[in-house]
């Protein structure tokens, strides 16, 4: 039975994730970023595990884990959380940027670090679930592209450093995704949301669990869905 370590378990692209592997009984251990929502998510997954750190404070999750249990086995850790707010450059101050820099790539990195010696050992399979944005940079979208490219880096830095002990790494770059963070983009550019137009958040489940699946004996380092609508 696999283990999971998952960001971003509460909605989204994160819940689709976790609902399929609670659902085909592998363990599930829930990253929350405080201990009413670690309480929220044990009552949506029974049985799971929950971690509790807070993303947009990197420089304390280390200290979190400390006086937590940590799983001695990870054989996914599945990065799915991150924030979004749109701003051009001329508008966005530090603390905008810093906020989505810190959840979007630092606490990706951080992360990581901290539970590559379990990964390392079950020659686990580290998944950033990225963006669109990640990709190509558009007005408005500066801060959180940059925390995307920067994630894209974090993935192809980690996949060579990692090659050797086993470690697979993919990067996974949905397009427009029906989720609450879809409905406050939508909601930042003055736009009706309909989540009918937007790719269905169990669609890039699928994709990445196939690339969590595949056998060992390929990896699948890019993966990028776009809506089929």
């Amino acid at each position: 039975m696999a283990t999971h370590v998952i960001t971003g378990a509460g909605s989204g692209i994160g819940a689709a994730v976790a609902r399929r592997l609670d659902e085909r009984g592998d363990d599930l251990v829930l990253l929350a970023r405080d201990a009413g929502r670690a309480k929220e998510l044990a009552g949506q997954f029974p049985g799971a595990r929950t971690l509790v750190a807070d993303l947009a404070e990197p420089d304390r999750i280390s200290w979190a884990f400390g006086h937590q249990t940590m799983p001695e086995r990870i054989d996914s850790l599945v990065h799915s959380a991150g924030v979004l707010d749109l701003g051009t450059v001329g508008e966005l101050g530090c603390k905008t940027w810093r906020q989505q820099l810190n959840v979007n790539l630092i606490a990706p990195a951080e992360l990581t670090r901290l539970f590559l010696p379990q990964l390392r050992a079950a020659r686990g399979h580290a998944v950033f679930v990225n963006s669109g944005a990640g990709l190509n940079a558009h007005a408005g979208w500066s801060a959180y592209a940059a925390s995307k490219h920067g994630l894209k880096a974090l993935a192809d830095s980690l996949r060579q450093e990692e090659h050797g002990n086993g470690v697979r790494v993919t990067s996974v770059y949905p397009g427009r995704t029906a989720s609450p963070m879809q409905a406050k983009v939508h909601a930042q550019e003055g736009k009706e949301y309909e989540p009918s137009r937007w790719i269905d958040p169990e669609s890039v489940a699928t994709a990445i669990l196939t690339a969590i699946d595949l056998p060992r004996d390929a990896e699948i380092n890019d993966l990028t869905v776009r809506p089929g609508r």
